[in-house]
């Protein structure tokens, strides 16, 4: 499996989480709510990098390469576990020479 670049993102990054719950609601009014599966609260984080071009292109290459759909791990900010991820969309910005902002979302996967 392959390992995301040793290369911080930027502060300013931003994590969510969406529980998955189902919910059946009665006609008093009441309701009841339970959690659904395994793994049933998976993160996603908002990341952007500014960086040198160098270390964007090195970015871009290994997001390129898995297209969107090949799992690889990252260690989240403020973690010392690596997870497993994908990451279906990125962008690429250069805002002057030889600098350039890459800006990604990642989603967390639970995969064997």
């Amino acid at each position: 499996m392959a390992t995301f670049p040793s290369i911080d993102p930027t502060y300013g990054s931003s994590k969510s989480s969406a529980p998955k719950v189902r919910m059946a609601e009665f006609g008093s009014g009441y309701s009841q709510r339970t959690i659904f599966g395994l793994n049933q609260n998976p993160k996603t984080w908002s990341l952007s990098w500014n960086v040198s071009e160098t270390d964007a292109d090195t970015i871009e290459e290994f997001l390129d390469a898995r297209g969107g759909a090949q799992s690889f791990e990252w260690t989240p900010i403020g973690s010392s576990t690596e997870y497993k991820w994908i990451c279906k969309e990125w962008s690429k910005t250069i805002p002057y020479l030889n600098r350039a902002t890459i800006s990604a979302t990642f989603e967390q996967v639970f995969e064997a």
